[in-house]
């Protein structure tokens, strides 16, 4: 019990474990929709775009939370202006924009750490420290959080409608461009809460592989969200575990640990037959 209970006699570590926990709630659930709406190259765009954002915000002693938010806000909508009425042949192709919006902004935030100093003063902005998670950092964690679960609970109906049939909702009024828009935002404000614990490199992984395992044993969404937080959760706390006591980093064994789950996952439903 005593080896259990080490690594949460210092403070740091049992902040870094909420502040994991939380991301791993937000991006797990929002995950679920990324997946199923096949958007994962999408949260992997939003993952690298913070990197201006977080730059910049570095660089002027700003929060980081509100410099990644902001430049995940302005992806997000530059990815559905710049794709708005592709179906009518005058947009560009969502998956075109998101590559454009991704590539150019992530050219931008190597260009802003040029002027920043050593590449060293930005390595934890690439692959996170959740370790030196402040309090601040939590709190907007937390709200983050709490927005996303809010706002799917809300949604709820119309998001899963828009999922499955975006033409049906299009139909009684729904509006799945606009549900789509919503759902962009959202995984801006879950990368925003990944990006503090795995950095900008491995966000997409805490918000696309505990879903992808999840899509494996379910089909209907609560289920899928209750295993998608499950793996996340499962991959948060034992990476935590093995971090301390195998001195790794924390955010990519967390995102080794989720992507083993994934492939134990995988092989055991590909013996099995299911």
């Amino acid at each position: 019990m005593a080896w259990l209970l080490e690594p949460w006699s210092m403070g740091f570590m049992r902040d870094g474990l909420l502040a994991s926990l939380v991301a791993g709630l937000s991006c797990a659930l929002l995950g679920v929709y990324v997946v199923f709406r096949r958007m994962a190259f999408a949260g992997e765009a939003m993952s690298h775009t913070t990197l201006p954002g977080l730059v910049l915000a570095q660089m002027q002693g700003w929060s980081l939370a509100c410099g990644a938010l902001a430049s995940n806000l302005a992806t997000a909508i530059g990815i559905a202006v710049l794709s708005s009425g592709a179906s009518r042949r005058r947009g560009v192709r969502e998956d075109a924009t998101i590559g454009v919006v991704f590539t150019g902004m992530f050219a931008l935030g190597v260009i802003l750490m040029s002027f920043g100093g050593s590449w060293r003063d930005f390595s934890h902005l690439l692959l996170g420290n959740i370790l030196s998670v402040t309090p601040s950092d939590l709190w907007f964690m937390v709200g983050a959080a709490c927005a996303i679960v809010m706002t799917l609970v809300l949604l709820h109906k119309e998001l899963e409608l828009s999922s499955y049939d975006a033409h049906y909702a299009d139909l009684i009024g729904i509006g799945a461009s606009r549900m789509r828009m919503i759902v962009l935002v959202l995984v801006a404000l879950a990368v925003v809460s990944g990006v503090q614990v795995v950095g900008v490199i491995l966000t997409s992984a805490l918000l696309v592989t505990p879903a992808a395992t999840a899509a494996m044993f379910a089909r209907r969404l609560i289920p899928l969200m209750a295993i998608s937080v499950a793996v996340s959760w499962t991959a948060i706390v034992v990476g935590l575990y093995l971090s301390y006591f195998c001195s790794l980093p924390p955010g990519a064994t967390i995102v080794a640990l989720a992507a083993l789950i994934f492939v134990c996952a995988w092989t055991w439903r590909r013996i099995v037959g299911a």
